[in-house]
């Protein structure tokens, strides 16, 4: 038998691993994190939000970003065990930058993060299928004070938001670092002969 033939029971059922990962948490998308959302997250995020000025006029784009945000500092604010991957400042940090992005574009303080996320992948995907008034629904109602149109607007104009770059720079630190860190300890108990 060729070893192309021995794969494809492993190839099709990719797509149903797939699924079930998107089905769980929409953040588990990224690949980058082998698995982990919360790692994948953090690799991504001075791509994702750091620099939320590059994304103007790609409103779709921002809402992504700052739903990024939104999980991050809903998952490590929730997970006590992850907490320890992170210094003690980056959920600080974290948060500033949650709460900064919040007033920025329209956010109410004490919404739920994860109704907050969800709002805005919602948004995203209806800018993504040209259907702003889909988008415009997504972001009204309580967690949206500032109501649908004026969190579009502001997610076409991102300004520079100081903390939010902060917060990305720090939580992808600290995923590299403690990467650097494992593999330079394995490499310490494991010398190659």
């Amino acid at each position: 038998m060729s070893k192309h033939l021995r794969l494809l029971p492993a190839l099709a059922i990719l797509p149903l691993l797939a699924g079930c990962v998107g089905a769980s948490d929409p953040a588990n998308v990224y690949l980058g994190g082998a698995g982990d959302p919360i790692r994948g997250a953090a690799l991504n995020a001075p791509f994702q939000f750091g620099d939320l000025p590059a994304q103007r006029g790609q409103p779709a784009r921002v809402a992504l970003a700052v739903a990024q945000l939104e999980f991050l500092t809903r998952r490590l604010s929730e997970d006590l065990a992850r907490q320890s991957d992170f210094s003690g400042t980056t959920l600080l940090q974290l948060r500033s930058g949650q709460a900064e992005a919040r007033q920025a574009f329209g956010i109410a303080p004490q919404a739920h993060a994860r109704e907050v996320e969800n709002a805005l992948r919602r948004a995203a995907r209806a800018l993504e299928g040209l259907d702003p008034d889909g988008a415009r629904a997504a972001l009204s109602g309580p967690n949206f004070p500032a109501g649908g149109a004026e969190v579009l607007r502001r997610l076409s104009e991102p300004p520079a938001l100081p903390q939010v770059s902060a917060a990305a720079a720090a939580v992808s630190n600290d995923i590299m670092s403690r990467r650097f860190d494992r593999s330079s300890r394995h490499h310490r108990h494991n010398p190659v002969t």
